[in-house]
């Protein structure tokens, strides 16, 4: 998954001849699964046709203040299209136009809609390599620098002049990596890193039988995301689900048992910053595992099982500058023990949910949940989706992990 994923990008294409590149730019935002809308000139027409980029992009491309449809004028909104967008691009952007934003002149739909855009603003200029030395183009870039837009630099490399210089428009993939990193920078988990637990644990009987739960994963895979989606460094550590994560910030780790976990989850945890364990682990193993199938003589099987090592409690008895994070089922004496639990394990925080809850627990989409940390604050939340339980925990470690 890319920082783009879900993103809303307004593409603005000026009249270059690196409009042709655009297609392969429409085509990498898709792909990462962004929302793209595409803004032209009138002029950028002559490189690359509307069709194109709207088979592309999968929306209609605008360039003019007004469609004539059936004789009745239908309004392009630059305003709409400015406040829609998650982040603007300009590609390319050449020096007529880089002029014409740093001087205020309005004179396209383009125009209009940079002026009316809220959202982060990148240009990629393309000129050639005299333009891109010239003053007044120095000029622009210094303005539109000091606006707080943001410049993805041209490279070296033959122009359509044929001279060989500066002033070729960034590849499409490099434009993409580019806004990514930008946008990692800006994160507020940039730099951090994030162990989280998730799924269930399977304890084996014998070659083919385990001890489990209903664990789906699915909690600790969202929460996983959002820390990813906020600039963390995740270490992923999951016992067996089908849940999947392609992001690549995100390290998964699959283990089976208790003691995998144990063992996976010791191995990083000094170098973390934040530890998140919403996994299920069970709490029980057999003694002793059949190295064959256990056949089905008799009419009772007896098993003695033996406790597993606690996770989360040998985390908070070594834990030094680490918020360490714990998780709760309960069924009984919910807040009670949730308590008991977050003070006897050294927890910074323990987010609670209860299988009385309706719509909460394991292999839902939604949860219930309730934060108390250690300051004995307690925090009560309605019922959500497990995404937006993950953004509301995210949320609250942001506000309380440097308090």
């Amino acid at each position: 998954m890319s920082l783009l994923s879900g993103k809303n990008i307004l593409l603005g294409i000026s009249a270059g001849i690196a409009a042709y590149k655009t297609a392969s730019l429409v085509r990498l935002f898709v792909k990462s699964g962004a929302n793209v809308k595409v803004v032209m000139t009138p002029s950028s027409k002559d490189f690359i046709t509307p069709l194109t980029l709207s088979t592309l992009s999968k929306n209609p491309v605008y360039s003019s203040f007004t469609n004539e449809d059936d004789d009745n004028a239908i309004w392009n909104n630059h305003v709409d299209l400015g406040l829609w967008a998650d982040l603007f691009l300009i590609a390319p952007a050449t020096a007529n136009t880089l002029s014409k934003m740093a001087n205020g002149v309005c004179d396209n739909l383009l125009l209009a809609t940079y002026l009316s855009a809220k959202c982060p603003v990148y240009f990629a200029p393309a000129m050639d390599l005299d333009m891109y030395k010239h003053e007044s183009t120095l000029r622009s870039f210094k303005i539109l620098k000091s606006y707080g837009n943001i410049m993805i630099p041209a490279t070296k490399g033959e122009l359509a002049s044929g001279l060989v210089g500066e002033g070729r428009m960034a590849e499409p993939e490099d434009i993409v990596s580019f806004i990514e990193d930008n946008m990692l920078q800006k994160l507020p988990l940039r730099g951090k890193k994030v162990l989280i637990t998730a799924g269930p644990t399977y304890e084996a009987i014998d070659p083919v039988r385990f001890i489990g739960n209903h664990s789906s994963g699915k909690m600790g895979f969202e929460i996983a995301k959002a820390s990813a989606n906020l600039g963390a460094e995740v270490i992923l550590i999951t016992g067996p689900t089908h849940q999947q994560v392609s992001h690549k910030l995100i390290n998964t780790i699959p283990v089976v048992g208790a003691q995998e976990m144990y063992n996976a989850v010791h191995q990083y945890f000094n170098d973390v910053d934040i530890a998140i364990l919403s996994a299920a682990v069970a709490d029980f193993k057999p003694k002793e595992v059949a190295t064959q199938k256990i056949k089905k003589k008799d009419t009772t099987l007896t098993l003695e099982l033996e406790k597993t090592k606690d996770i989360l409690a040998s985390l908070g008895q070594i834990k030094t500058q680490q918020y360490l994070v714990g998780f709760a089922l309960e069924t009984n004496n919910e807040l009670e023990n949730a308590k008991g639990k977050l003070k006897k394990k050294n927890l910074n925080l323990i987010v609670l949910n209860s299988l009385n809850d309706k719509g909460a627990g394991f292999k839902t989409n939604t949860n219930k949940v309730t934060f108390i940390d250690n300051k004995d604050i307690v925090t009560e939340f309605e019922l959500k989706t497990k995404t937006e339980v993950a953004q509301d925990l995210l949320s609250y470690i942001l506000k309380h992990i440097h308090a």
